[in-house]
């Protein structure tokens, strides 16, 4: 008998998609998001946590948002919040691995929008997305480990560490660890059965 390996399905990626949830709203992130990502880019917790160095001008975001329904190997949406309609962060399905059916994640909300769950429900409906729709079987992330409500969430949604990854940021002059953390399609089923 030919192994036949399992197939991504391409169109699942090029055919940016809209996740509802309760309280989220997935949406491709286009122009119409651009000023509220750059807005998102100057505030210092948010660069912390995600350990942005760079500063970025809104032309320069205008353009990556103008850019982002154009990919066909990965997948940028804005999170927005039902209860205000408003701009929540943005997250991505990136560097997917067409051979290995593996992509990475993150995930960067505002500061208003941290604390209320948006980022469990986000994170939810993009892996049930990436598992059940686009075919991956591994999904990845870093997070530093100073960022523990990250990491619960994460958890939350199937997530585990595999590692420590040792001095990877160094901000305000101190070296920080970082978390790997992967999720995997069987474990999701499980979560979402109640296991």
């Amino acid at each position: 008998m030919l192994y036949t390996a399992p197939v991504i399905d391409r169109a699942a990626i090029a055919d940016k998609p809209t996740l509802f949830g309760s309280r989220v709203a997935l949406v491709p992130l286009g122009p119409e998001h651009a000023e509220d990502a750059f807005a998102a880019t100057e505030d210092p917790e948010g660069r912390r946590l995600t350990g942005t160095h760079r500063d970025f001008t809104l032309d320069v975001v205008q353009r990556w948002c103008e850019t982002r329904a154009e990919q066909t190997d990965r997948i940028d949406l804005a999170v927005i919040d039902r209860a205000t309609g408003g701009f929540a962060g943005d997250l991505a399905l990136k560097d997917i691995s067409f051979d290995n059916l593996s992509a990475g994640y993150r995930i960067g909300l505002t500061g208003g929008a941290t604390g209320r769950g948006l980022g469990t429900e986000a994170t939810r409906l993009v892996l049930a997305y990436a598992f059940e729709r686009i075919g991956l079987h591994r999904v990845e992330l870093e997070v530093y480990t100073f960022n523990p409500r990250a990491v619960a969430c994460y958890r939350k949604c199937g997530f585990e560490i595999e590692g420590t990854l040792r001095h990877v940021l160094r901000w305000d002059g101190q070296w920080h660890d970082a978390y790997l953390m992967a999720a995997l399609a069987p474990t999701a089923q499980r979560l979402r059965d109640g296991g």
